[in-house]
């Protein structure tokens, strides 16, 4: 399989900051994407993120969030849950689209544009190292997390 290094980009994150890619690089990096704050599905993975998340540190791994809601959304739906990582807002879209999430989907009947749910894992240079895309919240933070302790990174 060819290297794949994932290009820089910036994006605002809770907190009042900005996440930078090339800034986190040095750990391995868990980036999730999710449809929407405070729906069932996203709900549910985010929970189990972050009750996974201190054996993602334990592995020397950092885990942020994205979607395309808005930094007030996410900093609601952060602390309502609390969530000990960062959530990033993508608003214009343009890691969605670097990552190839964006998707048609089926939702009452009607096509919309949405996040399919996907997981990349990078190595410490930024190496895209694993890609779930299509995936079912339950049980996935788990398997991630396996992924990223096989690393030995």
């Amino acid at each position: 399989m060819p290297v794949q290094v994932v290009a820089d980009f910036t994006l605002p994150a809770t907190g009042g900051t900005a996440f930078n890619l090339a800034a986190a690089r040095g750990k391995p990096l868990v980036i999730y994407f999710y449809p929407k704050d405070n729906t069932p599905g996203c709900t549910m993975e985010s929970q189990q993120f972050r009750d996974l998340y201190a054996d993602f540190r334990k592995a020397g791994c950092e885990v942020v969030g994205i979607s395309r809601d808005s930094i007030k959304s996410h900093e609601s739906f952060k602390a309502r849950f609390d969530m000990p990582f960062a959530l990033l807002s993508d608003a214009e879209e343009t890691v969605c689209e670097q990552f190839g999430v964006i998707k048609l989907k089926n939702m009452y009947g009607k096509q919309v544009r949405g996040i399919e749910r996907s997981t990349f894992v990078l190595d410490k240079r930024d190496v895209l190292r694993r890609e779930w895309r299509g995936v079912k919240a339950d049980g996935h933070a788990r398997e991630v997390l396996e992924f990223v302790q096989s690393l030995n990174i």
